[in-house]
């Protein structure tokens, strides 16, 4: 189904995707798959994932990231993504959106992950408009400097991925799972977890926010909703993804190095 816009004519396709509480590595297994075997251009939004989740970048080290005998003790369940960026813990209070493009779809974008992030906050703006003080922070998206969305990417030969997970809420207790990263930005200052960041739900509702990024995506392109049932013949070739749960060993591995 087309989504009415305004102006849409000459605007590239995209497949808008929209789940509520899709656990966060089926969602993975999905983004992977459409990054390296559509050819079309996707947007996705995850409205909350059932369980408390760690989720860490292709080349996040756990001994480094995690509190890794509280996370063992607590049974979290660990993730390792295919795309970089950092580590974060999800729940249902996380939403997730992520854009899938082909090269040519946002004209005189350059396939770097500087213009991608430049232009994914952009679009934010116009979802954030009077609301707080939002800007693009390093890699971060913040209200003044408290962030409350983490960015990741993974750019292949003709395609890229720009994946966010804001912070619409979360629980306290769940940041004691995560260490301090050696590598923050400066903008940090070496504040720990929970004066660092922020609740969107502070600003703004859930549903304005979704709907607003919906919107927001409308003005660059043509938007068509499907179903997960509708793309089943994307993933009919044969894939192996590998996002995938870091196994009991590897984390008690990372526990016993920094022992």
């Amino acid at each position: 189904m087309l989504i009415p816009q305004t102006r849409s004519i000459g605007l590239p396709m995209m497949n808008l995707l929209r789940f509520k509480g899709l656990p966060i590595l089926q969602q993975l297994h999905i983004e992977e798959q459409l990054l390296r075997i559509s050819s079309e251009n996707w947007c996705i939004i995850n409205d909350g994932t059932p369980d408390p989740t760690i989720v860490m970048g292709v080349s996040g080290k756990p001994a480094e990231l995690l509190e890794t005998e509280s996370v063992l003790r607590d049974k979290v369940p660990v993730i390792r993504r295919f795309t970089g960026g950092g580590t974060v813990i999800v729940d249902l209070g996380t939403i997730f959106v992520t854009f899938i493009c082909n090269k040519e779809a946002v004209p005189d974008l350059l396939p770097y992950p500087r213009p991608i992030m430049s232009w994914s906050s952009l679009l934010y703006s116009k979802v954030f408009q009077g609301i707080g003080d939002f800007h693009l922070r390093e890699n971060d998206y913040v209200f003044g400097n408290h962030k409350f969305g983490g960015n990741a990417q993974s750019i292949t030969k003709n395609r890229w991925i720009h994946h966010t997970s804001f912070l619409w809420d979360f629980d306290v207790r769940n940041m004691a799972y995560l260490k301090l990263p050696k590598r923050a930005p400066a903008y940090r200052s070496a504040r720990g977890h929970l004066d660092f960041i922020c609740r969107m739900k502070d600003y703004m509702p859930r549903s304005t926010f979704i709907n607003k990024t919906v919107e927001a995506a409308g003005t660059q392109f043509s938007l068509r909703s499907l179903e997960l049932e509708e793309i089943e013949s994307c993933f009919e070739t044969e894939f192996y993804p590998s996002t995938r749960f870091l196994t009991d060993e590897e984390l008690e591995a990372a526990a016993v190095a920094v022992r």
